[in-house]
Order: structure tokens, then C-alpha cells, then sequence
């Protein structure tokens, strides 16, 4: 046996005497020498188990083995053809969007739009498509998905109402609500087809148009003053965003 294994046996054992006299206050282990005919196989591999293998490798001044490494889990993306995540107070549970992977761009939010233009909307969806219609028709699609985002990023955020209705019905906050009404709203064009499919990519998560902290916007052609105290995310379209 090693001289490392002779003095850990020494230190838990409490046989010399030196520290003999502190055998009163500290507990004794004991059968710390751990033969190998008593410590049992695993079943699955008929290996030391991890503890038991570091332990015996202490004792017998070998190099202690580590841990196989975990496996990497890749998280695939929601599809078109997924059902809408799950739901608190009428808001969608946001996916963080994938580095890289996920912010939307031409030909792809095309395909996905041509994907989910059919289908009947809740409640909450339909406020949001309203939101896309009446606030960025006419707008490239990225524009319009990120008009969405900004609504459902509201709606998390805890400064604004917690449901996507209520923070497109909030007082003074978006100008073609009236009296916490909504326009009429030509359902047959095509303008409404894409904001239905804007607004059911967005409350899916299919693809991130801005981060979620980006809460405001206004048009290029207007210059409020509440803009000042924000920072300028970037511009889409004709709408320009900002983060606090």
C-alpha cells in the first residue's frame, strides 16, 4: 500500500498517535480500507460504481476517473404544421429564438405565411391579426411579423396588460382603436389572409422578427417624443423600433 493510502487510513481510522487523542470527539470509520472482493458490480456494466471507483482510486494513489460527459439535446424548431404552444392568461409562451436560426427573412417567412393562412383563429389571435392588418399592411412581411412581436413582447414584458388584446386595446396606444373597438375589417382581401398568417407564425414562435425586450415602434414619418428616451433597435420597413 502506498504511503498516501497508509496516511488517509491513518487520518479516518484515528489509529496513530497522533490523533489518538481526538478519537473522543470525532467518529471512526470503520473497514475504511474498502477490499475489492466488497465492492459490488453494477449490473448494468460490472464496474465500480462512480463513487466507489473514485474512492478506491484515492486510496490507491491512482488518477481519479471522471464522468462520461452529458450528451448534447438538440431542440428542433416548431413546424407549421405543430399546434399553438401552451398558453397563460391568453399570452403564448415565447421560445427564445435559436442564435442564428430563427429571425425571419424573405423567401423562408414567405413559405410560412403561404403555410398558415388557413385555419380559425381565437380570440386572442385575432386581436393580434387585426393589430397586423391595421398597423403594417402593405409592409414586408418581416415588418409585419415584427408589429406582432412587439405586441406579444408587450404582453410579457409586465408593464403592459398580460393578454395581446389588452395591450392592443390599451387607451392611446395604438390610433385605429376607437373606444376599445376595433374597424371593420375586409376579411376577403389579401392584406387579412397575411396578418392571419403573421399573427398565428408569431403566437407559435416559428421565427423571431426582434428581440424581446424591443416593446415600441412608430412610422418613419412621424417623430415622437417619447423616442428619446429609448434606444433604436433598427428599422423595418417604414416602422422604426426601440428597447428601453
Amino acid at each position: 500500500m502506498s504511503a498516501a493510502a497508509v496516511f488517509l487510513l491513518s487520518l479516518f481510522a484515528g489509529s496513530t498517535a497522533a490523533f489518538g487523542q481526538d478519537r473522543a470527539t470525532l467518529p471512526v470509520v470503520q473497514n475504511y480500507s474498502l477490499p475489492a472482493t466488497s465492492i459490488p458490480a453494477t449490473a448494468a456494466t460490472g464496474q465500480l460504481t462512480s463513487v466507489q471507483a473514485v474512492l478506491r482510486a484515492t486510496i490507491d494513489g491512482q488518477a481519479v476517473p471522471m464522468p462520461p460527459a452529458l450528451p448534447r439535446v438538440a431542440v428542433p424548431l416548431l413546424s407549421p404544421h405543430d399546434g399553438p404552444v401552451l398558453t397563460m392568461q391568453g399570452v403564448p409562451a415565447m421560445i427564445p429564438p435559436m442564435p442564428g436560426s430563427t429571425y425571419a427573412s424573405g423567401t423562408a417567412l414567405a413559405a410560412l405565411v403561404d403555410a398558415n393562412s388557413d385555419g380559425v383563429l381565437d380570440e386572442e389571435a385575432n386581436c393580434l391579426a387585426t393589430a397586423v392588418y391595421f398597423e403594417s399592411k402593405g409592409e414586408p412581411l418581416e415588418g409585419q411579423l415584427a408589429v406582432a412581436q412587439v405586441v406579444i413582447n408587450r404582453a410579457h414584458s409586465g408593464r403592459f396588460p398580460p393578454t395581446m388584446c389588452g395591450v392592443i386595446k390599451q387607451h392611446k396606444q395604438f390610433s385605429f382603436v376607437r373606444a376599445g373597438a376595433f374597424p371593420y375589417v375586409n376579411q376577403g382581401c389579401a392584406a387579412w389572409r397575411k396578418a392571419r398568417a403573421i399573427a398565428r407564425i408569431a403566437t407559435r414562435n416559428l421565427v423571431a422578427a426582434l428581440p424581446a425586450d424591443v416593446l415600441w415602434y412608430h412610422a418613419d414619418y412621424v417623430a415622437p417624443r417619447w423616442r428619446s428616451a429609448l434606444f433604436k433597435v433598427q428599422q423595418i420597413g417604414a416602422h422604426i423600433f426601440y428597447r428601453a
